[in-house]
């Protein structure tokens, strides 16, 4: 009778649930914090004036820190307590908020970008440990982790709407600003409603491998960028060459290391490493699109801020309801042809954004994030659980570091690489004026003639980059359907 009742799952407790509450409130302003920082650059660099180079570090300096210091991090929560580690991060990015509210130099508003990712990078991965860790009962864990990637997606969604809301009335720091009052609540409310959540065993963080990684990421995309804003010079090739050779370096000392911060040996399964490269790619595109089509909708076609945000809110709804119900549609067709589809979706929806004009797309803007969202729904609730299901139960915690870590990555990626792309066409086809279309717009002495020169260049390096980004996904969505087997695990 004992052992019947204790097989019973005992139901999570009030405290457990409003524990969730509040870490879902961090999660939130994560998400929104990248859906808003795509729609206020307009006003950011119109305001700051920062170079071509300067407005893609400020878009994505938080995602390298982050996808830097993501796995490290994880081993830090297991050592010393995820409760409070995601504290002190909480506090960094609140911190860092403060700071790029108030910044007045694009060089201020950098490193404080960079010290929001920093807090950041316990935020995702100690919340989603905590969380699993205040529901015992499986199936209730499984629901407090659906709502956890839901909320995520909903980040996204509601993001333009409240920062359209606020850059309507208020100067571009009213974004960051709100993020100041719900850490402070966080701190408040953490201490009573979560407990402590430390790994039985955990190994020593690298230092080197920690610098290698950060320093050769850092590196080579600072002379991709360098270059496609200002051309090839010997600095930028140098910066390159450094780059390249430390990420040499760090993959060669993962592989002799007892603890390494990636594990590399899981990219031999093909499962594993598909789904890795659809995390990553599926950011790269997604980050790209939201920025370049930020500055499109309201540089180009001039719509004020709100109505950019009305736009965006269709294919964030549409990317929500997905990740709701990507278990029914996996149900339906299939792991394998879901994430097959995910690539599918996404590089149709971006090749759509070919069909915009210097007058007109809208239309065209609101069908691709319709499509696309669609497929990255799909891929925000696929990746991580076809990675972990790939892997042996031992080794699960260090694929979901990896799956995170390649979004992560994958998002700053595309802004640095796909929106080098679209600098360099916009230098080669613009006016001359300036590296950047807000700048070349803003110039006082500027002709209608060269303002509709800048408008048609920024247009073609829009293009430019959605080809590319459409074409990445199309080859892995190819290689997807004939490397991985008909039946996936899980």
């Amino acid at each position: 009778m004992n052992t019947h009742t204790l097989s019973i799952p005992q139901p999570a407790s009030r405290k457990a649930w409003l524990g969730l509450l509040t870490v879902l409130a961090l999660v939130l302003l994560v998400a929104m914090d990248g859906s808003v920082l795509y729609l206020a650059m307009p006003r950011v660099t119109s305001a700051l004036l920062p170079t071509a180079d300067q407005a893609l570090w400020i878009l994505d300096i938080y995602g390298f820190v982050v996808g830097s210091l993501l796995i490290a991090f994880g081993n830090l929560g297991d050592r010393y307590g995820r409760q409070k580690l995601i504290m002190a991060g909480a506090v960094i990015f609140g911190l860092g908020s403060l700071g790029v509210a108030c910044s007045t130099t694009p060089a201020s508003m950098i490193g404080f970008r960079a010290l929001m990712g920093l807090g950041g990078a316990t935020l995702l991965p100690s919340g989603l440990a905590i969380v699993s860790a205040l529901f015992p009962d499986p199936r209730q864990r499984a629901q407090a982790i659906g709502i956890f990637a839901a909320t995520f997606a909903a980040g996204f969604a509601i993001g333009p709407i409240i920062g359209g809301l606020l850059l309507q009335r208020y100067d571009w720091g009213a974004v960051f600003l709100i993020n100041v009052p719900v850490v402070l609540v966080f701190l408040l409310a953490a201490p009573v409603l979560l407990r402590e959540v430390r790994a039985a065993r955990h190994g020593r963080i690298d230092l080197p491998s920690l610098v290698l990684s950060c320093a050769g990421i850092l590196s080579f995309i600072y002379s991709i960028k360098s270059a496609a804003a200002a051309g090839f010079a010997l600095q930028q090739a140098v910066a390159g060459a450094a780059g390249l050779l430390a990420l040499a370096a760090f993959v060669r000392r993962q592989a002799t290391i007892p603890f390494p911060l990636l594990d590399l040996s899981l990219f031999k399964d093909r499962i594993f490493s598909i789904a890795i490269l659809t995390g990553l790619v599926s950011l790269v595109v997604w980050s790209a699109a939201g920025y370049l089509s930020g500055i499109y909708l309201q540089s180009v076609l001039g719509h004020d801020v709100f109505t950019t945000a009305l736009l965006a809110l269709p294919g964030a709804v549409v990317l929500t309801a997905t990740c709701v119900g990507t278990s029914r549609i996996v149900e339906r067709t299939g792991r394998k042809a879901a994430l097959v589809a995910t690539h599918l979706l996404i590089s149709l929806g971006v090749f759509l954004l070919l069909f915009t004009t210097t007058e007109a797309g809208a239309a065209a803007f609101v069908a691709s994030t319709l499509v696309a969202g669609v497929g990255y729904g799909l891929s925000f609730s696929l990746v991580a659980e076809v990675a972990v299901s790939a892997v042996p139960e031992a080794r699960a915690g260090a694929a979901g570091s990896i799956a995170e870590t390649s979004n992560e990555i994958g998002n700053a990626l595309g802004i640095a690489l796909l929106g080098s792309v679209a600098a360099l066409v916009f230098r080669l086809a613009g006016p001359g004026v300036a590296g950047t279309l807000n700048e070349t717009l803003a110039h006082p002495s500027l002709s209608n003639a060269a303002a509709q020169q800048a408008r048609e260049a920024f247009l073609s390096g829009l293009h430019a980059a959605a080809g590319v980004g459409g074409l990445l996904m199309l080859l892995v969505g190819i290689a997807a359907w004939i490397w991985l087997p008909r039946r996936l695990p899980g």
